[in-house]
């Protein structure tokens, strides 16, 4: 047995769901790809938090990647991806939505997030 197979679930392992065009076989992989995500959603506790992954056109050349979360307190987002590797896709919609929570955080709280040492 490995050490993580006891550890309590992560924020994304309770709150991830695979939706349109993803199996229970693909969650393993979802998860990898998406693993990054966790440390920017440690401000809500996890039934604050709701996460939709989904794809469509899995097989086709229009496939589109589409991760939405829903924090509370705040609008809903979503980030698209329309990358021909689906984990390429996954890492570009797990990104853009970091980047998302990081700006919008930034937006409302500016001086927690400021630069060390600069003044504005």
């Amino acid at each position: 047995m490995s050490g993580t197979e006891n550890r309590p679930p992560g924020i994304l392992e309770e709150q991830l769901r695979l939706g349109t065009g993803f199996g229970s076989a693909d969650g393993t992989r979802v998860l990898r790809a998406l693993a990054g995500l966790a440390p920017h959603l440690a401000g809500w506790n996890p039934e604050q938090v709701e996460l939709e992954v989904s794809v469509k056109e899995r097989e086709g050349r229009d496939r589109r990647v589409t991760l939405e979360a829903r924090l509370a307190g705040w609008p809903r987002i979503v980030a698209t991806s329309h990358q021909d590797d689906l984990d390429r896709a996954l890492t570009e919609v797990r990104d853009d939505l970091i980047r998302q929570i990081e700006d919008a955080k930034t937006r409302r709280d500016p001086h927690k997030h400021r630069t060390p040492g600069k003044r504005t």
